[in-house]
């Protein structure tokens, strides 16, 4: 496959598809859905709770730490990860925003 030409779409339409590239893994979900049942949470917890490595985990943790989804504290030899509740509320926006659109689907579909 080819290199993706990011530059000919919108930035609004970039940031949307990079969004949703980091959410389109089923690991990252579970990830997110745990944080938010647990307020914060700690690295070790998420190993234990998905069954999944730790540089595993640690490489989705990454990728939700990079686009701003989640952010991390350093307590002693943990890390602690939580929402980030104001970029949680700005992709629910973009999403809603995205998914709310009309659609008028013509008779030729």
């Amino acid at each position: 496959m080819g290199v993706t030409k990011t530059e000919i779409y919108k930035d609004e339409q970039n940031k949307l598809a990079s969004l949703l590239k980091v959410l389109g893994h089923p690991a990252r979900i579970a990830i997110l859905q745990y944080i938010i049942n647990q307020r914060a949470c700690i690295c070790n917890d998420l190993v234990e709770e998905l069954g999944l490595a730790q540089a595993t985990i640690s490489q989705h943790l990454k990728e939700l730490k990079t686009i701003g989804i989640i952010q991390g504290s350093i307590e002693g030899k943990s890390v602690c990860y939580c929402i980030d509740e104001l970029v949680w509320k700005q992709f629910q926006e973009e999403i809603n925003g995205f998914f709310n659109q009309d659609v008028n689907v013509k008779q030729c579909c």
